[in-house]
């Protein structure tokens, strides 16, 4: 019990007064030996009667955990004193690390004590709050000391990074060591050292990080003019930038690495290169440096930014220039390579070098991409722009090497592979090149392109790897179902309205159908190899090209046939001609289809191949002529004049007709058209027939139908015949002898 009384007294003193360390030191002897006499009496005791000494024995083992605890607690509470008395004397001499480490010394005591069950000290809260005034104290002159290490002088603007505002930027690294420094390290090694120890070194970096990416790393990647500089002067290191013209929009990947590898070497060389002492517990990995952390932090965005603006630019558009693109993959093992040395990146592969790496396939991409936008600008590209195309520039059939000689195909040029005497199909058979050539006609210049760049991208596609050339050849094939879709909605107002619009439109379909029927032959034997079932084809898209074509000029068609109808409306029946009003509004009305007619055979001159056009115009005068022998043939009363005045208004549509035939540009050539008219408009006989009844007698009538043989008979049906002379002749016994022989 006297202990006991000792201790607690002692210990009831302590609290309070937190003596000085000395004292506890002599305390703590005391007490010591204490507990060795306590040791002593229990084992001698103990032995010499343990039946009798049992009841005092657990109260003097009890006891002695007591004190043991006690004593374990005075002890922590002596290293946190200690620690903290270490620390200001470090902080003082501004021995960062040491100070540092003297803190979270202090800290792991103050752990163990409020681990302690049982003994919840009023003064543990003191302690943790002088704990952390003390640890944000020394953040705060660590702070200031970083600030002075590395001074950032940034424009004023915060949001831009414009080429401006980045040649304004520059970094000051006042860490080149003075002779005297050389010996104890660098201030830099034990500010960061000690910012590591407090676990505060990320945060920092992170700052430091932000800044170099914003202000130096991703303007070096972004402005090709731009370059760093740097400049050693006796206590300071300092990176500013220059900015010369630069004569590409983008840097190449080599420029760019060897920029971003003279920052990280300078960095390292003033700034980073401090190993980092890590707690002993992790042995494992004791030389952490600072590059490493700054890696960290930075090397994703970096690395992303790198592919984004950088690799993404490099990758070719033409296989030929894959070859050299062997280089850039080079260049970017080294800057990798170069990186790891300094230790700003571990482990393997990066991201970076896979996406260089992998060009073929980017190229492929990109090369798709590209073809496709070019294509999508040529379909929405105007499509009178036109060009003339002919037989002889109807074949663009590359010259393609036999199917031996190897997939390394020289470009050609387009020009040349439009203009091929003869086609080379098998080996064996020639085919002259007429025997797929077109008719003479005009189409969309953009459409003459667009089957240039299927052509080159075929071709490129022969020369590609498998993978590119697969995907290159169904982009070819995405071009023209594009056009499939695209063309007929992006046009469609005009294609209804302009009727010239519609026949170019007719044209470039039937052309693009016409190249479709042997565009994958002459490259089938690259493509057939890799695309599965032969696949290699376009036919069959044919059909529906012919028919877009067939729709949209159909449909004009119609409209067009519907203005002739509504014109001829408006010729009164053509009755009663010999009212003067009745005979000009159908005069009015034939000239109208004369006019509209006219019209037409003049936008659509030199367009249409010749065939189309005199079947088109001929279909459309054929209307006009049907409708007025329809309505005339349905009159019941004609009179003399009305008769003449009939005929007359015929006899313009008879010589006016033909001259709407003006397929060609030169006058003299159109005359074999206009005299084959009755070729192309059916019922051009029967409107002849009906103008000789009209002038003709009885007896003519009769002669002319011949017993159902004449060329009467050819043209109309008894009946008709029959109700025509029943409107021009009174009824008397000629007439009825005349309609007698109608049979």
């Amino acid at each position: 019990g006297e202990v006991c009384n000792m201790i607690n007294k002692k210990y009831s003193e302590f609290l309070p007064s937190m003596q000085s360390a000395e004292d506890l030191v002599s305390q703590v002897d005391g007490l010591s030996s204490n507990i060795d006499l306590l040791r002593a009496g229990i084992e001698n005791e103990v032995q010499r009667d343990l039946n009798v000494a049992v009841a005092e024995f657990t109260e003097l083992k009890q006891q002695l955990e007591r004190d043991t605890l006690v004593l374990s607690i005075l002890k922590k509470l002596q290293e946190f004193d200690t620690a903290i008395k270490e620390y200001n004397t470090a902080l003082l001499e501004k021995k960062y690390v040491a100070a540092a480490q003297q803190l979270e010394k202090a800290r792991s005591s103050l752990k163990m004590l409020e681990s302690r069950k049982g003994f919840e000290l009023k003064i543990l809260k003191a302690l943790g709050t002088e704990l952390t005034v003390q640890t944000q104290n020394m953040l705060y002159h660590l702070g200031e000391e970083w600030q002075k290490l590395a001074v950032w002088k940034l424009p004023p603007s915060k949001e831009s990074s414009s080429l401006e505002s980045v040649m304004h930027s520059e970094l000051h690294l006042h860490t080149v060591p003075s002779k005297e420094e050389e010996i104890a390290g660098p201030p830099v090694a034990s500010v960061l050292q000690a910012f590591a120890v407090l676990g505060e070194l990320h945060t920092k970096l992170k700052i430091f990080g932000q800044l170099l990416l914003k202000y130096v790393l991703k303007p070096l990647i972004s402005y090709p003019s731009l370059q760093p500089f740097t400049e050693e002067q006796s206590d300071v290191f300092i990176l500013r930038f220059k900015s010369k013209e630069a004569n590409l929009d983008h840097s190449s990947p080599m420029e760019v690495f060897d920029k971003i590898k003279l920052i990280f070497e300078v960095l390292h060389k003033y700034l980073l290169n401090v190993p980092l002492e890590q707690p002993v517990e992790d042995k494992k990995e004791c030389r952490v440096t600072l590059a490493e952390l700054l890696g960290d932090v930075i090397w994703e965005e970096l690395s992303d930014c790198l592919i984004q603006n950088c690799l993404v630019n490099s990758i070719p558009t033409n296989s030929s220039k894959l070859e050299q693109y062997i280089e850039v993959i080079k260049s970017t093992e080294e800057f990798e390579k170069a990186l790891k040395n300094m230790k700003f990146l571990k482990g393997d592969t990066t991201d970076l070098l896979k996406y260089a790496r992998n060009v073929n396939s980017h190229f492929a991409n990109k090369k798709c991409q590209d073809v496709i936008v070019a294509a999508r600008n040529l379909m929405t590209s105007e499509i009178h722009n036109t060009v003339k195309i002919t037989p002889d520039s109807g074949v663009a059939l590359p010259r393609l090497p036999d199917p031996g000689a190897g997939d390394h195909l020289k470009m050609q040029t387009t020009s040349k592979l439009l203009h091929n005497d003869t086609v080379n199909l098998e080996n064996e058979t020639k085919l002259s090149q007429y025997t797929f050539s077109l008719p003479t006609c005009r189409i969309s210049s953009s459409v003459e392109k667009l089957m240039e760049l299927a052509y080159q991208t075929l071709l490129e596609a022969t020369a590609s790897t498998d993978q590119c050339c697969i995907q290159l050849f169904y982009s070819v094939r995405n071009i023209f179902q594009l056009f499939y879709d695209v063309v007929p909605t992006y046009h469609k107002e005009n294609l209804q309205k302009l009727p010239q619009l519609a026949a170019i439109h007719h044209n470039n379909c039937m052309y693009i159908a016409h190249h479709l029927l042997t565009l994958g032959h002459q490259f089938r034997y690259r493509l057939t190899n890799i695309l599965c079932d032969g696949a290699a084809t376009f036919v069959d898209l044919v059909p529906g090209f012919r028919r877009l074509g067939m729709e949209c000029f159909l449909a004009q068609m119609r409209v067009q046939k519907g203005e002739i109808l509504e014109r001829l409306s408006s010729a009164r029946n053509f009755s009663n001609m010999d009212d003067e009003e009745n005979y000009c509004a159908a005069n009015k009305a034939i000239r109208q289809v004369l006019h509209q007619l006219k019209r037409l055979g003049k936008v659509w001159q030199d367009v249409l191949p010749v065939n189309v056009y005199c079947k088109a115009m001929g279909t459309l005068l054929n209307t006009a002529l049907s409708e007025i022998v329809t309505r005339i043939a349905a009159l019941e009363d004609i009179s003399a004049e009305d008769a003449d005045r009939l005929y007359s208004l015929c006899r313009t549509m008879v010589e006016e007709g033909p001259q709407v035939f003006t397929p060609l540009p030169e006058d003299d050539k159109n005359k074999k058209y206009q005299e084959e008219v009755p070729v192309y408009v059916q019922k051009w006989m029967m409107f002849k027939e009906l103008m000789i009844i009209l002038q003709a007698n009885l007896q003519e009538i009769v002669d002319q139908w011949a017993d159902g043989k004449g060329p009467l008979a050819a043209e109309f049906s008894a009946a008709e015949v029959k109700s025509l002379i029943r409107a021009l002749f009174q009824n008397t016994e000629r007439r009825a002898a005349a309609l007698a022989k109608i049979k």
